[in-house]
């Protein structure tokens, strides 16, 4: 049974030393929660607490309305699956994933049915008898996961589980995670650095930054409308290109200078008004050599990247400022040729002094 996790204040400290700020969050039954942010933001340190291998130092957790602050890890109905496979050298596949019942005093009648349900599901029927040292990167990941699915929890916690995968592999088990999650619909929270997981992945997206929530919400919404120049640059691959520049005024209302040209903005400025320094963002995927849109001007092209379905140019405005371009399909532009680049205005982001969006 799905299960609602609610973390209400929830705050970590060690010493006097705070690392997660008062988060609130509410997570519905059976969603699948990816919390995302860089390295050191509190995203592996709130899934511990959750998983109650780390005190709340303040705050509170909630599973469907009860609160587990104090209650044993063991008795969370909480599955975990880590970054390291942790799997016993020494046993079968068949004894890894049995084992954790055997310690719970199940019968063997009771954990067999178990043991194979969970062998279906992640395609390891055949791996039963095998040593951990006989399988691959991928096989040992889902022995791992198929020892969480085991205990068939309600909760279940993924910590950077893909890391150590190589490029290829991590895509194979992202899709089946995903599928994972749609046969068992548990909630799932699943943690991450890597913003292509978050987005392929999650129903929603949780963003940390320095201990704080920054944004949750779908993924293409936090595409589409980040609240913040955070956001802005950590969702989307290749990042958003951010230009400074100034709030001007035109024939058509306000602009912004980018490099001396004055660029018609349609759409809110906020309280932003002529002479105002804010921050331009646009998305390399929305910039183009094309006709059509409003120009930045022209780009001395620096890099090409062919990657047969996209090509990445990697520009630099007459002002100096260094921008990335991606283009579809296959483009006969080399190093040194001079481009137009374009954007649809609608497609642009304007952020203010503060870094919030205007």
């Amino acid at each position: 049974m799905a299960t609602r996790v609610s973390l209400q204040k929830v705050v970590k400290r060690y010493g006097a030393l705070e690392v997660v700020h008062g988060v609130d969050l509410e997570i519905e039954p059976g969603e699948f929660v990816v919390f995302v942010g860089p390295s050191g933001c509190g995203k592996s340190t709130l899934l511990r607490m959750i998983a109650g291998l780390e005190p709340i130092s303040g705050g509170s957790l909630l599973l469907d309305g009860v609160r587990m602050n104090d209650v044993p890890s063991a008795k969370r109905g909480i599955a975990m699956v880590f970054q390291s496979y942790a799997l016993y050298p020494h046993m079968s596949v068949y004894k890894n994933l049995s084992f954790g019942l055997e310690t719970a005093g199940l019968k063997k009648h009771e954990i067999e049915p178990r043991v194979k349900k969970a062998a279906e599901i992640l395609k390891i029927e055949a791996l039963l008898q095998r040593k951990p040292k006989q399988l691959s990167g991928g096989q040992r990941q889902r022995v791992a996961i198929g020892r969480a699915i085991v205990r068939e929890p309600n909760i279940f916690l993924f910590d950077e589980p893909l890391s150590n995968l190589d490029a290829e592999l991590r895509v194979q088990m992202r899709v089946e995670i995903a599928k994972l999650h749609q046969r068992l619909g548990n909630t799932m929270i699943y943690v991450t650095h890597d913003q292509i997981e978050a987005m392929t992945m999650a129903d929603t997206i949780v963003v940390l930054n320095a201990g704080n929530i920054e944004q949750v919400g779908a993924p293409l919404e936090l595409y589409n409308k980040p609240k913040n120049k955070f956001v802005a640059g950590f969702i989307g691959s290749p990042r958003m290109n951010f230009i400074e520049c100034r709030v001007v005024g035109s024939d058509t209302g306000l602009a912004i200078d980018i490099a001396g040209s004055p660029v018609p903005m349609p759409g809110h400025f906020g309280n932003a008004k002529p002479g105002d320094v804010i921050t331009f963002g646009a998305r390399p995927e929305h910039l183009t050599v094309k006709d059509q849109g409003v120009t930045l001007g022209e780009a001395h092209v620096d890099l090409v990247e062919h990657l047969g379905g996209q090509t990445i140019l990697y520009v630099t405005l007459q002002g100096g400022q260094p921008v990335a371009v991606v283009l579809d399909d296959q483009q006969q532009i080399k190093a040194g040729d001079k481009v137009p680049i374009r954007i649809d205005p609608q497609r642009c982001h304007l952020f203010g002094a503060d870094g919030v969006r205007l």
